[in-house]
């Protein structure tokens, strides 16, 4: 996606001035970026218009179906894989942060979404506005800081496609939402509120995070919670132990990796279903564990099992899991019922495994995201 300037003001809602923003072209520039340099000039607001499904039809602006919290942020990932940071030749500039991911990943596969979050007043940050709304996900809880840049991550991806990251957040303006700056009203009119844990790490957005999440809860809406651990942005693995399960009892669905169990469980073995059980809270009303290729892994009160996953060739892992996650929420979005339902619930679980599968088979996050057409071609695929 090209970079422009932000949008013209608009005749009705929050609105922003029409002046130009500068262009990050130079190196200087770009360095000011990275470093979190105070942005100029424009309001934290941004400007809202209708949105329509991919299929046509009109969306729900005014209250989205699922409603993702937290970071929004600029991926560049290396054109090349196997290769260190410092060694990459180039990279490839992508809208990435996982809340986001999921948000765009449900309205690509036709559903209603919204995201609530923050970016910088620059380039990147209308950027990702643009995107947004190209992808026909309700920006109206999106704010502007003039504080902070927007939030950068270089991900260099492994020869089996495997990622490391390293993270601009000096702070980033997703850092800086504040609880006052919520739209709860978004939040309370929606079906279900998906959140991670990486504004958790820090204050203010912290505090807003809580409150989100309440407000989501006491009005009755699903719950839904990926940890999402990316343990290089906690102070140590014991906070981001802490953080990931302070919130973990007030979720309804919880998908986490093999990988996070055992962090979570101090080293245990994510495979046996005694160590998963444990993260299991009276509240649960279902665990999802993905493992990548082999599919995924679901637990409920009632009932549990494994549904096999689509075997691609990984090129890039960057969203697999938010894809997964855009899957089975779309999903329940339509027809919540399916949780008491195993067999319909396992058709739901084989829908998102191939979302996620197919998103590694391209380079970054969000312009990997599958659409409806390309889900249902692989169907026939997918192990039983």
């Amino acid at each position: 996606m090209a970079l422009r300037a932000a949008p013209p003001p608009c005749a009705a809602g929050r609105c922003l001035p029409s002046s130009p923003t500068p262009r990050v072209g130079s190196t200087r520039a770009f360095r000011s970026l990275a470093s979190a340099a105070p942005a100029p000039h424009r309001t934290s607001a941004v400007c809202t218009k209708a949105i329509s499904n991919s299929d046509g039809t009109p969306g729900t602006s005014d209250s989205p179906h699922v409603v993702c919290f937290g970071e929004l942020l600029i991926d560049f990932v290396p054109t090349v894989s196997g290769v260190s940071l410092a060694d990459a030749p180039a990279f490839k500039k992508a809208p990435g942060g996982a809340p986001a991911n999921v948000a765009v990943g449900i309205a690509r596969l036709g559903g209603s979404s919204a995201f609530i979050g923050k970016v910088g007043d620059d380039e990147f940050g209308y950027m990702l506005s643009d995107m947004l709304k190209e992808n026909n996900v309700n920006n109206q809880g999106l704010l502007f800081d003039t504080h902070a840049r927007t939030a950068l991550a270089f991900v260099t991806l492994r020869s089996d496609g495997e990622r490391e990251f390293m993270f601009f957040r000096n702070p980033s303006a997703d850092m800086l939402l504040e609880e006052k700056e919520l739209d709860l009203d978004l939040i309370r009119k929606a079906k279900i509120f998906h959140h991670g844990s990486i504004s958790l790490i820090t204050e203010p957005c912290k505090t807003a995070h809580i409150a989100a999440s309440k407000a989501a809860k006491d009005a009755g809406v699903l719950i839904s919670y990926d940890p999402n651990l990316r343990l290089p942005l906690w102070s140590s693995a014991d906070d981001a132990r802490d953080g990931i399960l302070s919130i973990w009892d007030t979720a309804d669905l919880i998908k986490v990796s093999a990988e996070e169990i055992s962090f979570l469980t101090n080293g245990e073995d994510p495979y046996d279903d005694s160590v998963v059980k444990k993260l299991i809270h009276p509240n649960t009303k279902l665990l999802l564990v993905t493992e990548g290729p082999d599919g995924c892994r679901y637990y409920s009160k009632e009932f549990s099992g494994k549904v096999g996953g689509l075997k691609v060739t990984a090129v890039d892992t960057t969203g697999a899991g938010d894809a997964f996650v855009a899957g089975i929420l779309y999903k329940l979005a339509m027809d919540s019922s399916l949780l008491q339902d195993e067999a319909r619930l396992r058709e739901a679980l084989k829908f998102a495994n191939i979302c996620g599968a197919l998103t590694v088979t391209e380079r970054g996050a969000i312009p990997a995201l599958p659409t409806p057409q390309q889900v249902a071609d692989a169907l026939t695929n997918v192990v039983a």
